[in-house]
């Protein structure tokens, strides 16, 4: 079994009378890491499935006297696929307050469904963890760094989901599946996504645009639909965990761009299943744009799992002098090119080294990753 590094840290915030909620895309592992976490407790436990309908009866418009008969004497409360539960925030706060014995775990896929319904009720009773796919630190803890490195351009095509990195040779399949089956069946359950084909149509026009600047107008023009509608769908592809956005660094200085951004998938894998191409990386004509999805995507999992509270930035002029990523972490800049090839020549331009002269510039390709990824 691949250790999931959330593991250790949900550990740490357990029985201190707050409610645990674990966000994140669907298929990424939530119910394996929680089945693991409770497993270890060695506590009686009960799950809740927020799919069955029963359960959502029970835990919506519900009491602590109702509540009580359904929890009994078990010391840990699991509910999965909470977003499907009714005011599924007012419960969890009942059984925060009430229940002081207890520990309840929330797990959800949708975070503007989950997020919305719990950030008013369980304000200063709860711990929000975010699990993404399988990540280069955990996978180079599973089998060593010499094997992940090797893999790299495997992961480049086919992506970090669970599923995908632990039955090898049914990749494209399973990727298909997974593309088709789960990518929008939070987002299409909402009133909001009024036309599925644009969406479709929308989400393969971003993965066409990694690595490049986009426009809400250019992509409006290119799917048929107006900026408002692009801007609102990629706003929900985000909180579905599919894509993020990267926005540009701006502080002022002459010849910056002011509101650019770029976007990039959580998962390379998604991203090729959305396009059909699952060519080996020597053959692509975009392996450069996937070599800085990857890599920004890892540092980010790295990161936010480390609690550090860094933003996140491209940067680039209007003379189209431009660097891959920005770091910000309390005031301190670094600056990353990431470049494929460790042949390829890093330039950092003066523009950017003049008006910015404390930041640290660095140079990730393939040879170095591990100094980027891994606590070295």
């Amino acid at each position: 079994m691949i250790n999931r590094t959330l593991l250790e840290l949900v550990k740490k915030n357990l029985f201190k009378g707050k409610a645990i909620l674990l966000f994140g895309p669907r298929q990424v592992g939530k119910s394996t890491l929680i089945g693991k976490l409770v497993n270890d407790l060695g506590k009686k436990w009960l799950y809740l499935n927020g799919d069955d309908v029963d359960v959502r009866e029970s835990l919506t418009e519900t009491s602590a006297a109702k509540l009580k008969y359904v929890i009994g004497d078990n010391e840990v409360v699991y509910i999965d696929e909470a977003q499907r539960i009714q005011n599924i925030g007012l419960t969890l706060k009942i059984i925060t307050d009430r229940f002081s014995h207890l520990q309840v775990i929330a797990t959800g896929s949708s975070a503007f469904e989950l997020s919305s319904q719990v950030n008013e009720p369980l304000t200063g009773r709860k711990y929000e963890y975010m699990l993404y796919p399988l990540s280069f630190q955990e996978m180079v803890a599973h089998h060593g760094l010499l094997k992940e490195k090797s893999l790299v351009d495997h992961r480049l095509v086919y992506g970090y989901y669970p599923e995908i990195v632990t039955k090898p040779g049914e990749e494209k399949i399973l990727l298909k599946l997974l593309a088709n089956s789960y990518l929008y069946k939070d987002l299409l359950m909402l009133e909001q996504v009024k036309k599925p084909l644009l969406l479709d149509k929308l989400i393969k026009a971003l993965a066409l645009q990694v690595g490049s600047e986009v426009s809400y107008n250019e992509l409006g023009q290119t799917i048929g639909a107006d900026k408002q509608t692009v801007e609102k769908y990629i706003d929900l592809l985000e909180k579905a965990y599919v894509v993020f956005r990267l926005p540009a660094l701006n502080r002022n200085v002459r010849n910056e761009i002011k509101k650019g951004k770029k976007i990039y998938f959580y998962d390379c894998g998604i991203r090729n299943a959305v396009i059909g191409n699952f060519s080996a990386v020597h053959s692509r004509v975009d392996t450069g744009a996937l070599w800085e999805n990857f890599v920004i995507a890892e540092r980010m999992k790295k990161l936010q799992y480390m609690g550090a509270d860094t933003e996140f930035y491209f940067w680039r002029t209007t003379q189209q002098q431009e660097i891959d990523l920005i770091e910000e972490t309390e005031g301190t800049l670094k600056a990353y090119e990431l470049k494929y090839s460790k042949n390829e020549k890093a330039r950092f331009p003066q523009t950017f080294t003049h008006n910015y002269p404390g930041a640290t510039t660095f140079t990730i390709s393939p040879y170095n990753i591990e100094d980027f990824l891994l606590d070295i």
